[in-house]
């Protein structure tokens, strides 16, 4: 048995369960935070039942996600891939469906008619608020959908991509990085279309309320991202138990699995980005800036480096997984070599595995963090809220686009490897099966997908997210003392 399939199972439950897990919740927290900071600028809001309304669309998420299930479990027995991911996607849509009169329900019961955003000098209306909410809902679940496309095995553009696999693994690797390119248009335009639309009826409040929108169905979301590193699992265990016929049932399940954390990702990479605004938002609001001009100079300046930063940090977490799987190899050969595991006489020593992937994890995750917490705080010390403003809507344009394009490309290069162990490509009469140079080029694209996946993609909604939140903590702090090379300009 291989000693690193323990440490493989361990990563999956840290990083798909708890870690996307945290992340999504965070999204929550930081929504529902952003919310009420910019409604405490509304009279009406503090003084009636409005100060609870983020809190309520929670609550009804919660209820929904209860009946959903209920549906789901009891309506589709899954016995195949496409039986799977119609109960999944099943679940995504009811959930959306028996959102949207609660959503209406919570805007009308608990918001005044009408009220007015102080700094903003808006007055909203409920309907207004309920439009909001409404557009975040149903953009996420476009985006899930988009995800499932260009990820799953059942359309087109990851079966284009086995094809590629049996000519070369960089002709693999070429189309597998046009596809991540490509499946960034419908989810940026999704968002773009909600930002626009609910920055016009309510300000920044209606940002915020947008991702409270798409993270009201957050049980379901995060039910359907959890599926992946189960099956995976599964298909784990199997495999080192030697059940080939359990491991046929497994890798039809996994292959859904790596679709559904591929959807679970797109929800939060999309609510991060509504999140991360409505943060921009009350980041505004607490330094009371009323715009931000990105043709003057300092603006511009803070979004061009706020834009490179998801690249760099990128750069990071990549190096990092890269250093850790050389260290992780080196460990397996070397058990290999000085121990009869192949014989069965000696056990791997699964804990040297798993101690350096948890020591690299932690080590090389100082940096990247640094530069998260650190570049808000620089900038702001030194050249004011302006600059932070030109920093965060930099981050966040990036950081979209670069977070998106490589959860999409994992996932159907980890997909593209499962339809041709499924024996599915089929080439001039000959099955492209298991060791096959097919199947070798496609292990090299999962191989890349992976960390782009499962650690650099996901972890770039923590770079936007934090970096917002820690400038909204000092917000005050730069308002006030901000600016210390910059005395030319006057203070926001």
């Amino acid at each position: 048995m291989n000693p690193g399939t323990i440490a493989d199972n361990v990563g999956d439950n840290v990083g798909d369960i708890a870690g996307m897990g945290a992340d999504l919740f965070g999204s929550l927290a930081e929504a529902t935070c952003a919310a009420l900071v910019i409604s405490g600028t509304s009279a009406e809001l503090i003084q009636e039942s409005g100060y609870y309304y983020p809190l309520m669309i929670s609550a009804g998420g919660i209820l929904v996600g209860f009946v959903t299930t209920f549906f789901a479990t009891h309506l589709i027995k899954a016995s195949s891939q496409e039986r799977v991911m119609l109960s999944l996607n099943f679940q995504l849509m009811l959930s959306s469906l028996l959102m949207s009169p609660v959503l209406y329900f919570c805007a009308m019961t608990y918001l005044p008619e009408s009220f007015v955003l102080a700094k903003a000098h808006l007055k909203v209306k409920s309907i207004d608020c309920f439009w909001c909410t409404f557009l975040g809902l149903w953009a996420g679940y476009v985006i899930g959908y988009t995800t499932n496309y260009f990820t799953s095995s059942s359309y087109a553009p990851v079966r284009k991509l086995a094809q590629q696999c049996v000519q070369s693994a960089a002709t693999n690797i070429i189309s597998g990085l046009a596809l991540g390119y490509y499946s960034t248009g419908i989810p940026v335009i999704m968002v773009a279309i909600s930002i626009f639309i609910c920055f016009t009826l309510a300000d920044m409040f209606g940002i915020a309320l947008a991702a409270l929108g798409m993270l009201s169905t957050l049980t379901i979301a995060l039910t359907i991202d959890g599926y992946g590193p189960v099956a995976d699992n599964a298909g784990g265990i199997a495999e080192m138990c030697d059940l080939d016929e359990a491991r046929i049932n497994t890798d039809i399940l996994d292959a859904a699995g790596n679709t559904t954390a591929a959807i679970g990702k797109g929800f939060a990479i999309g609510s991060a980005c509504l999140v991360a605004l409505a943060l921009f938002g009350a980041f505004a609001t607490q330094t009371e800036m009323t715009s931000v001009n990105i043709l003057q100079p300092l603006e511009f300046a803070g979004l061009i480096v706020g834009a490179m930063l998801p690249y760099l940090f990128t750069a990071m977490t990549m190096e990092a997984v890269g250093d850790a799987a050389s260290e992780m190899i080196i460990e397996i050969k070397r058990q290999f070599d000085t121990m009869q595991i192949r014989e069965g006489i000696d056990t791997p020593d699964y804990a040297r595995c798993i101690q350096i992937s948890t020591d690299a994890s932690i080590k090389a995750m100082v940096m990247p963090g640094l530069l998260v917490i650190c570049s808000p705080l620089i900038v702001g010390f030194l050249v004011g809220p302006r600059g932070v403003c030109g920093l965060l809507a930099g981050s966040i344009v990036s950081g979209v686009q670069v977070a998106i394009s490589f959860s999409n490309t994992g996932g159907a290069w980890d997909n593209a490897k499962k339809y041709i162990e499924g024996n599915n490509l089929i080439v001039n009469g000959i099955t492209q099966g298991k060791r096959t140079e097919a199947h070798k080029n496609a292990v090299v694209g999962d191989t890349v997908g992976d960390p782009m996946k499962d650690t650099s993609g996901p972890s770039i909604n923590i770079l936007i997210k934090l970096m917002a939140i820690t400038s909204l903590v000092f917000a005050r702090v730069f308002k006030e003392h901000g600016g210390i090379i910059m005395s030319k300009y006057d203070k926001v």
